[in-house]
């Protein structure tokens, strides 16, 4: 159990359409989603879940399911709590420099915040992450690598430039 942040990235500006909510434009760049994993499962099976893309079989069930779809997997960061972070995260996020909520009430249906989804100009660092939220990365399957070479390989220069620097984090294993 605990409360989570969901990096991806938009290699290009498309239109979206999450739900009941409607269609949004969405802009090329980072968007942060802020959840929590309080039931059963726990923040494994939930990253998991948000992991995986609809062709495995997986139905849109949250907001954030549908922005998946679209957008490269940048990454996890969570801690691990009974206490509910995911409104305090979100406007911890929405404080940084660039930021704007691009799509009213996304991710935040059970609670009065204007969003859980973050659309950021750069991701923030591990530092900030660990030092503001209380979070650190989560590895969540090696698939991210994997998506993270093929975006290398056949991305446009954009996405190209983010799964590069994306792939620092795994070190001597992305080379190999």
């Amino acid at each position: 159990m605990g409360t989570y942040v969901l990096a991806l990235w938009l290699d290009r500006a498309c239109r979206i359409s999450v739900g009941r909510l409607g269609e949004f434009e969405f802009p090329a760049g980072w968007v942060l989603y802020v959840g929590s994993a309080l039931g059963p499962g726990g923040l494994a099976a939930r990253l998991a879940r948000h992991r995986r893309r609809f062709a495995s079989g997986k139905r849109p069930h949250w907001h954030v399911d549908y922005v998946r779809e679209q957008a490269v997997w940048g990454g996890a960061w969570a801690r691990r709590s009974g206490e509910r972070l995911e409104c305090a995260w979100a406007a911890a996020l929405g404080q940084r420099p660039g930021a704007r909520i691009l799509v009213p009430g996304f991710g935040a249906s059970d609670c009065r915040c204007p969003a859980h989804l973050v659309h950021l100009p750069a991701l923030p660092d591990e530092a900030w992450m660990a030092s503001i939220l209380g979070a650190e990365r989560v590895v969540v399957g090696m698939d991210e690598l994997d998506e993270l070479l093929e975006t290398l390989v056949s991305g446009d220069d954009d996405s190209r430039e983010a799964a590069a620097i994306a792939l620092g984090r795994f070190g001597a294993a992305a080379a190999g």
